[in-house]
């Protein structure tokens, strides 16, 4: 059911442009407007922020097979708590600390001490799930496949990290977040952070030696 935007005093200028036609900074504001979010404007968040939420969860937890249901409680948290937000251009760190402090929930549920190795992990490039795109002019056949193949070794070297590892360089390489930020989604200090990513690098750059050489 659509909210009327008039009557719980929004802008009426605002509430005439459709929300895939907003900005991210208004589509968020439109979101924390009223008593809930709009269905309308809700479902856009969704579709912009969907595959940031999926990527995070599939570094952080690879081998799990309900990662579908994670990212939905996800969403259930962001409904429940979007206008708690205090700084709308954050939202997508926001929601990466959602996604990251919901991982750490189930994993305590879990009572898993370490996270093993997963062969069977998905190895599609080409649906937007893994961002490893590479700057190209047009690699021939034998290029694209030493590149599936190196990034198919890192994803799964990444798997093999401790979680504390795993997060951190998550975090930093693949969602380019700053230190300061790591810190305060993962609840550690400044200087254990950069030390993290430090070790998670020099351990996928011993595994990836190989590749790296060539």
């Amino acid at each position: 059911m659509s909210a009327s935007w008039s009557a719980i005093g929004a802008p009426a200028p605002q509430a005439k442009v459709p929300a895939e036609s907003l900005s991210n900074y208004d589509l968020i504001l439109q979101c924390q407007a009223g008593l809930r979010p709009s269905k309308t404007a809700f479902a856009e968040l969704i579709r912009r922020y969907q595959s940031h939420v999926d990527k995070v969860l599939y570094h952080l937890a690879p081998d799990w097979s309900d990662r579908a249901d994670l990212a939905q409680e996800v969403w259930i948290r962001v409904y429940r708590n979007v206008k708690r937000l205090q700084e709308p251009e954050k939202f997508r760190g926001w929601l990466s600390r959602i996604a990251t402090n919901l991982f750490y929930d189930e994993l305590r549920k879990r009572k898993r001490v370490d996270s093993p190795l997963s062969l069977d992990a998905p190895r599609t490039l080409d649906d937007g799930e893994m961002d490893w795109e590479l700057a190209s002019d047009g690699p021939g056949p034998s290029e694209d496949l030493v590149t599936r193949e190196f990034y198919d070794q890192l994803r799964a070297a990444i798997a093999d990290l401790p979680e504390v590892f795993r997060t951190t360089i998550v975090l930093r390489e693949i969602e380019g977040m700053a230190y300061e930020e790591i810190a305060e989604i993962t609840g550690v200090s400044l200087g254990t952070v950069k030390s993290r990513i430090a070790r998670a690098r020099q351990r996928l750059q011993s595994q990836l030696q190989t590749y790296l050489d060539g």
